[in-house]
């Protein structure tokens, strides 16, 4: 195996090289301005490791994989087209009106408890850019108006003399009957060719988004086509660039889907939180080689702090309804919930709640946190955490950014002790305590919300700031079992390296598999049978034009289900393609009522409301060979001897703690050592608190386990 998985961050770009048997794991702070070069770097700095030239492993790989905030970076600096928008006639103010719960999409919860006060978002497309075109097509799908084509060709030179850059056609109903959108786009075409159009897309909603709910889906669509440019522009900049360094396959593009494609089978909102997803995926992974069924995974990173779940039922977790920046819409979408807390999260004093308080602003990368010395003025996590003893200032992030200690003290005393009267280190403790108990508060909901018990869960931590923060979120939390990954500091990059190609293609369809009133199943399983095999022949069209064998094509059909009107909607992975009998509709009946008594508890199940199937969901795979992770259950009684100790701070301690400083390299399968420790990792640092052991595995993965409560 030979493969090349980038993932960018806000902060920091990490690489995870494979050559052959060997394994390397790169970092380079991101460069917002031109991705390639962190890209780049990050790249090198594996090669490195390696002792192989760039040239080399890009001419020999099977694949190069990117995660990429292109997308993300394109909506915070409204760095978009001019989006044009087509709708049905009558319907024009639906987007500007947004739903009444608009107001309150993207804000922070406290934001959200004042939404009188709260204002509407910039639009992406503003009224002036909207325009109705005459044409009908009602709920079962049946054309009631047919399209009026000279007035499509009014509107279309319309909005092109204001200045359209991108056309978006979003007409009702046009999930159950896309004829009328693919009629416009026809249209549009022989108005403005594609010679004269050039780049510029034209989307339709029906192929963003498969589910009814119309603002949700035009969204979709308007935001794909606002990030197009960025998108097709960057990613063949990037492209150029590794043709250069003699890459001549297709470069994969990771989804938010849990999935991968090639560049020209990827639509830009598919990008968005790809890296976090990448992530998930490796947790996935992992659960299977380590066998541990259900785990939490937690990435914190320099900017944010990402929760997924990995669970013993299979259930997949989908966002049906994803907020992105302040606009909500409805592709298919792995859930994560993430959090405003990483290394570069900005500590204040809240002079309303006399607190001090972190995140969600960050500094990123540039100028990044007080102490990188680079024009960086306000504390933030990674300078509490420098003050406090737990970085070294000559030996961060490989020794390739050198700290300023202090900087960091300034920093604090400036922004947190002259408005608290706390000493520095009191200072610095109060902005860690506050960031860990942001991270665990978090952990908490989206595990219990779930329906899960915590208790239950081995907490994964990586990110370039996981270990170091892990016995923290974790104790407040009460789990008392943390698994630090291999190539913890760039898991998501590892998790792309694993990823299979994949789409997913779904539809609303409401569909009564047992009607409590009548007390019948579903009897005609046509319109279901028929959903599913137009789906699969949408996934397998999408491969297919990647090159693939078509013998290797594989597919899994899900099912949104919930009990009669209940808003609590489970995500179901159905044992067959087909329903055939009745025996199948029993067998997606007992399935669904066993995954949610599992989830809300036994009694919960409601059938007396009758159960329904809203999304039909099919995903079409190719599978890729799994990048393999060590397992470790060797013990071990070598002693192991520090590099070094230094004096750090931790809560609830009198004072600060001599604390050993170990080399990772120097502690040997199956060695136990006991808190307070630091173990310091080329990209990262494992923290040990007091009351802690750490068991070392292999690849650079430890067991965190707490005996006794300070």
């Amino acid at each position: 195996m030979r493969r090349v998985s980038v993932d960018i961050g806000g902060t920091f770009t990490d690489c995870f090289l494979v050559v052959d048997e060997r394994r390397a794991e790169g970092k380079a702070l991101t460069t917002h301005h031109n991705l390639a070069s962190g890209f780049m770097a990050s790249l090198e700095d594996a090669c490195k490791q390696l002792e192989v030239t760039v040239e080399e492993v890009l001419s020999s790989v099977d694949a190069v994989r990117y995660a990429t905030t292109l997308g993300t970076n394109a909506l915070i600096e409204r760095k978009g087209p001019e989006v044009g928008l087509i709708t049905t006639s009558g319907f024009e103010s639906s987007v500007p009106l947004m739903r009444a719960r608009g107001y309150g999409d993207g804000l922070s919860e406290a934001e959200q408890q004042d939404l009188s006060g709260a204002d509407r978002p910039v639009p992406i497309v503003p009224r002036s850019m909207i325009e109705g075109v005459d044409e009908r097509v009602d709920y079962k799908g049946e054309v009631v108006f047919d399209v009026d084509e000279d007035n499509v060709r009014t509107v279309v030179r319309r909005l092109v003399d204001r200045g359209a850059q991108a056309f978006v056609v979003s007409t009702i109903n046009s999930v159950v009957n896309p004829e009328n959108e693919k009629k416009i786009e026809r249209i549009i075409l022989e108005e403005y060719p594609s010679h004269l159009l050039g780049a510029i897309p034209i989307v339709l909603s029906h192929r963003v988004a498969g589910r009814k709910g119309e603002y949700a889906r035009t969204m979709s669509a308007i935001l794909d086509a606002y990030l197009h440019d960025q998108m097709y522009h960057g990613l063949a900049s990037l492209e150029s660039v590794l043709r250069k360094n003699k890459y001549e396959k297709p470069m994969l593009v990771v989804h938010n889907s849990c999935g991968m494609a090639q560049m020209s089978s990827t639509h830009s909102l598919q990008t968005i939180h790809s890296g976090p997803v990448a992530g998930l995926e490796a947790t996935g992974s992992l659960s299977q080689q380590f066998d541990e069924p259900n785990m939490i995974a937690t990435d914190m990173g320099g900017t944010s702090f990402d929760i997924g779940l990995v669970t013993s039922d299979g259930v997949k977790f989908y966002d049906f309804n994803p907020v992105i920046d302040r606009w909500l819409i409805s592709t298919p979408m792995t859930y994560l919930h993430t959090l405003g807390a990483g290394g570069g999260s900005i500590a204040r004093y809240d002079r309303l709640w006399g607190a001090v308080e972190v995140g969600p602003e960050s500094a990123g990368s540039d100028p990044g946190p007080a102490c990188y010395g680079r024009g960086g003025k306000l504390p933030t996590t990674t300078d509490a955490n420098l003050v406090l003893g737990y970085l070294d200032e000559k030996n961060y992030a490989g020794g390739s950014i050198k700290l300023s200690k202090r900087r960091a003290e300034r920093s604090i005393r400036d922004h947190i002790c002259e408005h608290t009267g706390l000493s520095l280190e009191e200072a610095a403790l109060a902005v860690r305590r506050k960031v860990d108990a942001n991270m665990a508060d978090a952990i908490f909901k989206e595990v219990a919300v779930k329906g899960y018990d915590p208790s239950n869960f081995t907490l994964l931590s990586y990110g370039g700031g996981g270990p170091l923060h892990a016995c923290g979120y974790a104790s407040k939390i009460g789990i008392k079992k943390i698994l630090i990954p291999p190539f913890s500091a760039v898991f998501s990059s590892l998790g792309a390296g694993s990823m299979n190609q994949l789409h997913i293609h779904e539809r609303s369809l409401y569909l009564m598999l047992y009607d409590s009133l009548e007390r019948k199943v579903l009897q005609d399983f046509t319109d279901f049978n028929a959903t599913v095999g137009q789906l699969e022949v949408l996934g397998r069209e999408d491969l297919l034009r990647q090159g693939v064998d078509p013998k290797d094509i594989k597919s899994r059909v899900e099912l949104d289900m919930r009990y009669g009107n209940q808003l609590a909607q489970t995500a179901v992975v159905s044992p067959v393609d087909r329903i055939e009998s009745d025996q199948d509709v029993m067998t997606l009946l007992d399935l669904f009522s066993s995954n949610y008594e599992n989830r809300f508890g036994k009694g919960s199940a409601a059938p007396e409301a009758g159960i329904r199937v809203n999304v039909i969901r099919v995903v079409s795979y190719v599978e890729h060979e799994a990048i393999a992770l060590e397992t470790s259950n060797a013990s071990s009684d070598a002693s192991v001897a520090p590099i070094s100790s230094r004096d750090c701070w931790f809560d609830g301690t009198d004072g600060a703690l001599s604390t050993n400083v170990y080399n990772v390299a120097d502690i040997p399968e199956g060695a136990s050592i006991d808190g307070p420790a630091l173990v310091e990792t080329p990209h990262t640092t494992y923290l040990v608190y007091p009351g802690w052991s750490l068991t070392m595995g292999k690849q650079g993965s430890a067991w965190l386990q707490q005996h006794s409560v300070n």
